[in-house]
């Protein structure tokens, strides 16, 4: 009665959503700000003045959405928090951006390079369908995206993983060595999830150039605008890079369900191949004005993250005084344990207290806490628990 496929699926668990009470909610790394006021602007104008087109189906191809995303790339070079915010409001609302000299793309990023899609994992699905095949492994960290697994597992596609090395840091030789044993495609976040931590363009650039040139190497950029450094830039010199970027951590826009790609263009035509074989209309109407008021607002999604980057950066200093071992980050939260405190019991604690981080039960990683970056005040309130843990 049921197919066998079935046997594969290992369905992803997201991050708590209680109904029973009211909690600071930590633990889906999910921004602390509003979007820009510039997308319930644009929602509300396209509710009242173009209600009519929510009858009809929206442009298939999100025209005006890719075109607005290539734009907010090239003004901001692919990294918020670095970026140069230039006048505007005091939250950076209508200002202008420049990116930081290390991050300038050094070419155009043009439409036919983006894909839009419903959220990064719609778009991580398509990806894993178009490039990865189910008779050779696809090489990833032990320890990094938990659907990565998930996809694997819905499309039948065996995975390599490959164990971390000691200071939590991936281990690009070995990923390397198993990729050109087996002649795959690689995937992996960077910065890395849940650690945090990610690797510079110039580790990434000498990855790609020892890996298989017939394959597809993936890069999921969803927490670099939070200080990572861009891979944009190489695809200026790699045609099989894949990368792969979300609204939903630094654009304020986990609500949206919006993500997209940046790659060749040859490569974005077979990921919207994938998509017209499942739904030729995935993004829906109102989802595409929010996103393209976002991507015309870069100045306020670059203050916002900045402040988180800020808060991030004394949440480890706090951390670490009162004894918690964290890794460096350059996301939008914290990966951190403490020697004699069960990962477990330190969440349970800290949830008593009407706080939710994150805890994973998987071996490897169980004494560890992802804590999301919240608010001045929000963070103020959890130092306050976490200081007597």
């Amino acid at each position: 009665m049921i197919a066998e496929r079935m046997k594969n699926l290992h369905p992803y668990v997201p991050g708590e959503q209680p109904k029973d009470r009211t909690y600071i909610k930590l633990n889906a790394n999910e921004n602390p700000y509003p979007p820009s006021p510039l997308v319930a602007k644009a929602v509300e104008k396209a509710a009242k003045k173009y209600a009519k087109k929510m009858a009809l189906y929206p442009d298939p191809d999100s025209n005006e959405l890719k075109t607005a995303i290539a734009s907010m790339l090239n003004d901001c070079g692919g990294v918020l928090a670095r970026a140069k915010v230039c006048g505007g409001k005091k939250n950076g609302s209508g200002a202008k951006v420049e990116p930081c000299p290390a991050d300038k793309i050094p070419f155009t990023v043009t439409p036919d390079m983006i894909y839009a899609g419903n959220g990064s994992d719609e778009v991580l699905s398509f990806v894993f369908y178009a490039f990865f095949d189910s008779d050779r492994e696809l090489v990833l960290p032990e320890h990094t995206y938990s659907f990565y697994p998930v996809y694997g597992g819905f499309y039948n596609i065996p995975l390599k993983k490959i164990p971390l090395n000691g200071d939590w840091t991936l281990n690009k030789e070995k990923m390397l060595e198993a990729a050109n044993e087996n002649d795959s495609s690689i995937i992996f976040a960077n910065p890395n999830a849940p650690t945090s931590l990610g690797l510079s363009r110039s580790e990434v650039r000498e990855m790609i150039k020892a890996a298989p040139k017939d394959r597809i190497f993936v890069v999921d950029e969803a927490y670099v605008d939070f200080g990572g450094e861009s891979c944009i830039p190489l695809l200026a010199e790699f045609d099989n890079l894949v990368i792969v970027r979300t609204f939903s951590k630094s654009l304020c826009g986990a609500g949206l369900r919006l993500g997209y790609v940046v790659s060749s263009p040859e490569l974005v035509n077979y990921i919207t191949t994938v998509k017209n074989s499942l739904n030729h209309f995935p993004v829906d109407f109102m989802a595409q004005q929010a996103g393209i008021a976002a991507c015309r607002d870069t100045g306020y999604y670059a203050e916002c993250a900045k402040s988180v980057a800020f808060e991030r950066d004394e949440f480890i200093d706090f951390l670490r005084a009162h004894g918690w071992f964290v890794l460096d980050s350059q996301t939008n939260f914290v990966f951190c344990k403490k020697d004699g405190v069960l990962g477990e019991e330190a969440y349970k604690k800290i949830k008593q207290e009407g706080i939710l981080v994150r805890h994973f039960n998987t071996p490897g990683i169980e004494e560890f806490l992802r804590i999301t970056i919240g608010t001045h005040g929000q963070m103020k309130a959890l130092c306050a628990v976490m200081e007597n843990i």
